[in-house]
């Protein structure tokens, strides 16, 4: 939900009356907010359940990697943890392994594994970072939207003063609240945005470093189980 109703939620229907008495360029610019308020809601809400999921699958598959006596036994059973991206870069470096056992029985090079993983990591990546740039968009984009309907709101109220001819506090200041709650909706909608996408993206950041990690750590058991192979590539 976005925050500019829970706000005029707790305060009353003051807000609300505020809301309905403004004029067509108010309302086209709260409506507006509303618009990016629920897009950049839906994400948040999204993201937060998917990197919730991701992290507590790629720590069950990191634990099921470790315990597999083959590479095999983990790729068939990788796909039971999705949504975790390790499992996108084990998948991209054990397709490599693969064809390299397949066409000559044993590991030609380690660096070609490497890049399959990289390539598996980058896709990953990716894949959680689709949709994020809105919030940075809405964090940026909002409060000037609310501040322009403020500021349209204040020269119409001004106008309005000045063909009625009555210069006094108490004739202005209904215009003037009016108006100020633009800016209010578009602040309410940039701060969620703001944090979340930092956030967010802390969190892929992180995800990003710990399939480095597993790629070292998958690079080490290949070059374990073939010892023999690598030396002779070394050669």
């Amino acid at each position: 939900m976005p925050v500019f109703c829970l706000i005029g939620f707790f305060v009353g229907g003051e807000i609300v009356d505020l809301v309905l008495t403004t004029g067509p360029v108010a309302k086209f610019v709260l409506l507006t907010l509303l618009a990016f308020s629920l897009v950049s809601w839906a994400i948040i809400l999204t993201k937060w359940s998917l990197l919730r999921r991701a992290r507590l699958q790629s720590g069950r598959f990191v634990r099921a990697y470790r315990k597999a006596q083959r590479l095999q036994d983990v790729a068939t059973v990788a796909e039971q943890f999705r949504p975790s991206p390790l499992v996108g870069v084990f998948e991209g470096g054990f397709q490599e392994y693969k064809r390299q056992l397949t066409g000559a029985g044993s590991l030609r090079s380690l660096t070609a594994i490497q890049r399959g993983m990289q390539i598996g990591a980058s896709e990953e990546i990716t894949r959680l970072e689709r949709n994020v740039p809105w919030l940075a968009i809405t964090a940026a984009v909002t409060p000037f939207i609310g501040l322009f309907g403020t500021v349209w709101g204040i020269i119409d109220a001004f106008h309005g003063l000045g063909t009625a001819g009555g210069a006094t506090l108490r004739a202005v200041a209904p215009g003037i609240s009016e108006a100020l709650i633009t800016t209010a909706a578009g602040l309410a909608a940039a701060i969620p945005a703001v944090i979340a996408y930092n956030l967010i993206g802390s969190s892929i950041r992180e995800f990003a470093a710990r399939g480095d990690d597993f790629t070292l750590e998958v690079l080490n058991t290949m070059e374990t189980i073939h010892p023999q192979s690598m030396a002779e590539v070394r050669r």
